[in-house]
């Protein structure tokens, strides 16, 4: 059975969320820095990718309106959303903040 998306961002473990499109540049640029902010956390954080061509619906429900978006939830909460490329080192204190 796959779980649905609010069973994923519910559990204990903090969950950053990539809306992306496989046509956006940017995207691809943040597509490694997400990598290696998921080599250096481990099992510290879940990073789940949301193309927002196929997941047009999940997209509209969180207002994104442009790609890429992030999102981090805790406990199944939104706690910080940014749009755009960010570095790897402020994604990484948001994340230890929560």
């Amino acid at each position: 059975m796959k779980a649905s998306f609010s069973d994923i961002i519910k559990g204990e473990t903090p969950v950053l969320v990539d809306f992306f499109a496989d046509w956006c540049g940017p995207c691809k640029t943040l597509a490694p820095i997400l990598k290696d902010v998921k080599g250096d956390l481990g099992d510290a954080i879940k990073v789940v990718k949301i193309d927002v061509d196929k997941n047009q619906t999940l997209a509209s429900q969180f207002q994104v309106r442009g790609v890429p978006t992030m999102i981090l939830f805790k406990d199944g909460k939104q706690v910080w959303r940014q749009s755009g490329v960010v570095p790897k080192n402020d994604i990484l204190q948001v994340i230890k903040s929560h």
